[in-house]
């Protein structure tokens, strides 16, 4: 996909909403501030995958034909996991990776995943851990919640539970879980060491993590103070190297990133327009920066364990 498409399905028709968020900036010193603005911005992109799948459902969120590099990017190490039971959470996704692809959670497991979304993750991790088994969803976005628990509902996964929340303080007990997954969240947070801090509370000695990020080696701040590129996990996010810092300071162990994918800026772009609803006009301002980032933007699989 290309920063100058125009299909309409790429801006859901909701151009309003889009524009009005085009040229705000996120104030990531203010926590419940930039919570709301990016609650607000996926309540709205779910709208407009919502309304794309009702208005072409046989297509992809862009049109006919191939899959847009931008939903290429983020369905990436799912391949055969897709089936018709994750058709309606897969097309609201708006992740960057599969944490749990080739992960070894075992049936009677409990997985929890942060910032779960419209589900896509929460019905793989179903699949692994079983009826026997336990799924928590953990989401801070009404609309997210309320579209995982049909989807959960449609697909028979009773062992998925939903929770109201936030990932720096997580609704869960001590020790309780056997896997974190996260897939695309952390580094929407702007206290990502309480997040970390989180991680290590909640798993059970010896419970493993495995989360999918995007991670940057320098940014400018057209796009670092950008609501929407906040939103789109791009402003926000931080260093390899800072990451696994943070993780390891939290007190997890044996931390490592297990694949990359680096993105090319018209994945970047394409990501802003067809999940976000940024217009052309706006994406065409923010194009010189999206270029010199070519390269240095990528997202990481990391794992772990909390001893």
């Amino acid at each position: 996909m290309t920063a100058n498409n125009q299909n309409p399905c790429c801006s859901g028709g909701s151009q309003s909403d889009a524009a009005s968020a085009n040229h705000e900036a996120v104030d990531t010193k203010n926590g419940d501030q930039t919570r709301a603005q990016v609650s607000q911005n996926y309540a709205e992109a779910l709208k407009r995958t919502q309304q794309s799948a009702e208005d072409a459902p046989a297509k992809s969120c862009c049109g006919g034909g191939p899959a847009p590099e931008a939903t290429v990017a983020q369905l990436a190490g799912y391949g055969l996991m897709m089936d018709d039971d994750l058709g309606s959470a897969a097309q609201s996704s708006f992740g960057c990776g599969n944490p749990l692809a080739f992960q070894d959670v075992q049936p009677g497991q409990t997985v929890l995943d942060l910032g779960s979304g419209a589900g896509l993750d929460l019905l793989i991790a179903a699949k692994k851990v079983g009826f026997e088994g336990k799924v928590i969803g953990v989401d801070m976005t009404d609309e997210m919640l309320d579209a995982a628990r049909a989807n959960a509902e449609k697909a028979g996964a009773t062992q998925v539970e939903l929770r109201k929340g936030v990932i720096e303080q997580l609704p869960v007990e001590d020790r309780s879980v056997d896997w974190v997954i996260s897939n695309c969240v952390i580094n929407l947070s702007t206290d990502k060491p309480a997040v970390f801090r989180e991680v290590a509370r909640v798993l059970a000695p010896g419970g493993r993590f495995a989360v999918s990020d995007i991670v940057v080696e320098e940014l400018p701040d057209s796009l670092r103070q950008h609501a929407v590129a906040y939103s789109a996990c791009i402003g926000g996010a931080i260093s390899e190297a800072d990451y696994i810092g943070g993780l390891e300071v939290a007190g997890l162990s044996d931390v490592k990133v297990t694949e990359r994918m680096v993105y090319t800026h018209e994945q970047l772009a394409g990501i802003l327009t067809c999940d976000f609803g940024l217009d052309d006009a706006a994406v065409a301002e923010l194009g010189e920066a999206l270029k010199s980032v070519e390269g240095k933007v990528w997202s990481a699989k990391f794992s772990g364990v909390r001893n």
